[in-house]
């Protein structure tokens, strides 16, 4: 299938390198857009984080977002399992007085037992029965988590199966493997909101930057699908796809 010019200029110039965990290039410049959640990790962490007298902050990416919810408590601990990140959040919030560790397994967090009072988790992998462990007794788990049918369109369009085990990781079984570890639910809440896309390139940077969407994904490998899409937004003006979100307050027993 022959493709068109501007197909392929947007191929070709997407080559902008992803550091750390920041989509500006592509949200700052609205070439891609997300629906509200109808609640706010931010505010609600922010929240917590002053209450807080010891906080660990799991998967911080590069630590972007946990800069902005200074002043911190004087035990402060960020982990970051994905190494080229970890200097990146080290730079960014040792001078914040935050101790950046690097993970590897979640079943084994490198902490004492009821270290914390808080723990923040906003799209990380975890262990229920490893958070309570190191949480102390009342202390609070906070996360939000992207479930296993988000942005199935994409992989629908490109013709690449998403992972079929996440695929069943949503909000009824979190809280499930949460409550069998011993913990109160003081709230949760699952949602579907839109992300939109503007144009294909947009959505490369984005499936470049989250290689498990589309494993082992490359533009000549997916030309077509990506052609179709480029289609879609030609047609339609955007290209629309299901997040899967959901929030859990759990309260350690």
């Amino acid at each position: 299938m022959k493709k068109d010019k501007q197909f392929l200029d947007l191929i070709d110039n997407i080559n902008t390198e992803f550091i750390g965990w920041d989509f500006a290039y592509i949200t700052r410049t609205g070439r891609m857009d997300n629906e509200m959640l109808s609640w706010s990790y931010g505010s609600q962490a922010i929240q917590f984080m002053q209450n807080a007298k010891s906080a660990l902050d799991m998967g911080t990416g590069g630590g972007e977002f946990l800069s902005m919810l200074h002043p911190f408590p004087d035990n402060m601990y960020a982990t970051e399992g994905y190494i080229p990140n970890v200097p990146i959040a080290r730079n960014r919030l040792e001078p914040l007085g935050v101790k950046v560790v690097q993970r590897y397994e979640d079943n084994k967090l490198p902490f004492e037992s009821a270290q914390f009072d808080l723990i923040l988790n906003q799209h990380e992998s975890f262990c229920a029965k490893e958070v309570r462990r190191v949480l102390s007794e009342g202390g609070t788990f906070f996360t939000q988590q992207v479930g296993g049918l988000d942005c199935s369109r994409i992989n629908e369009c490109l013709g690449v199966p998403i992972n079929e085990q996440f695929s069943k990781w949503n909000l009824n079984k979190a809280l499930d493997e949460i409550i069998k570890s011993d913990f109160n639910i003081i709230f949760s809440k699952e949602e579907f909101p839109v992300q939109r896309f503007y144009d294909v390139g947009a959505l490369i940077y984005y499936l470049k930057a989250i290689p498990w969407q589309v494993p082992n994904f490359n533009t000549e490998k997916h030309i077509d699908g990506l052609y179709k899409i480029h289609q879609i937004i030609q047609s339609e003006g955007f290209f629309d796809v299901e997040q899967h979100r959901f929030i859990i307050q759990a309260e350690r027993k």
